[in-house]
């Protein structure tokens, strides 16, 4: 798929580290830019799209669309703040963070949390569970039973994957602190004070346009920007020649910037997205905001080159369902198959 071998530029990962070290501080007045050009617009698609739908003029939900895209940009923001990227201020990011979860109806602490365990283990074998996509070796899934196999290829297929699957993380799964729950009253206070936040705004935008209405708007639009969300992370992890170790083997900077992709979407879909494409970077230096990532880049050729995945590419990534550990690499469950 076009991705650039170890061996294309002499730097070592903690040279990277360095080298990325100056990109890795907020601008507050363009944190501030970027919080207001994304709240915005997005408020003004999704009033006006309840407006119209309120009057009996239901194309007005063709607006979902756009507002979706939006949305998908609040939880960049909201993902940069998780991060400490979007302010200098721990403070101003986690209430920051907080408040976009009202939007995204993403609790933020509990997110958090469970995704800096993502960023502490990816592509590690041994560190596999909570905020990742379950991805089982040939072996373990030759390992399970029947039925076990039937759970792990439903949970695979695209219609759950990507239809079902943004649905019930967003609207349920998000409810409760699922993988968290024996950690204390922290998860559960996020995730239930996320959840009564969401209360009083609605009961305000229902009681002006009806609950119809409200419920037609803001369910395409969160379900439209979930599975694009889901996508992307999916890209930026399952693909070919992603990386995948043992504990012994695994090292935080290979799999980094090995394990992660730099998809290169046609614009304005990097805007859109918060420039979370050049994953690969981002989890070499989650600390970089994400606007300050087309920087890193145009600034760093060999980052620019390594990992690349294009959106026709992309698109084949959806069959690769299991770990090789022979072969090193992603396969389908018609390759496992056809080795057994």
């Amino acid at each position: 798929m076009g991705h650039a071998p170890a061996t294309e530029t002499p730097r070592s990962y903690k040279d990277w580290a360095r080298e990325l070290r100056p990109y890795q501080n907020a601008r507050l007045g363009r944190s501030l830019l970027e919080i207001a050009i994304t709240l915005l617009p997005y408020a003004a698609l999704w009033l006006a799209a309840a407006a119209l739908v309120a009057r009996g003029q239901w194309w007005g939900l063709l607006l979902t669309i756009p507002a979706a895209g939006f949305l998908l940009r609040v939880f960049i923001l909201q993902h940069d703040c998780g991060h400490g990227a979007l302010f200098a201020s721990k403070r101003a990011n986690d209430w920051t963070g907080r408040l976009l979860g009202v939007l995204t109806f993403a609790p933020y602490d509990y997110w958090r949390r469970s995704h800096a365990v993502h960023h502490g283990g990816a592509g590690n074998l041994d560190r596999r569970g909570l905020g990742d996509i379950t991805t089982l070796t040939v072996a373990e899934y030759r390992a399970q039973s029947r039925l076990g196999r039937l759970r792990y290829r439903l949970y695979r297929h695209p219609a759950v994957m990507f239809g079902i699957g943004p649905a019930w993380m967003f609207l349920c799964q998000f409810r409760l602190p699922v993988g968290l729950m024996r950690d204390g009253p922290g998860p559960w206070v996020s995730t239930l004070a996320t959840t009564l936040a969401v209360v009083p705004p609605a009961l305000l935008l229902a009681s002006v346009f009806g609950w119809g209405p409200v419920l037609a708007v803001q369910l395409p639009t969160t379900l439209i920007a979930a599975t694009a969300g889901i996508w992307l992370f999916y890209v930026q992890h399952q693909f070919e020649e992603t990386h995948w170790s043992e504990e012994e083997e695994w090292r935080f900077g290979h799999a980094a910037l090995h394990g992660s992709s730099n998809y290169v979407l046609p614009r304005p879909l990097p805007w859109i997205t918060g420039y979370v494409g050049v994953h690969h970077v981002h989890h070499l230096a989650a600390r970089i905001p994400f606007y300050r990532l087309p920087e890193v880049l145009r600034d760093h050729p060999d980052l620019a080159r390594m990992g690349r995945i294009t959106v026709r590419e992309s698109l084949a990534t959806v069959r690769l369902t299991l770990w090789d550990e022979a072969a090193r690499r992603l396969i389908s469950f018609r390759e496992a198959h056809a080795a057994a």
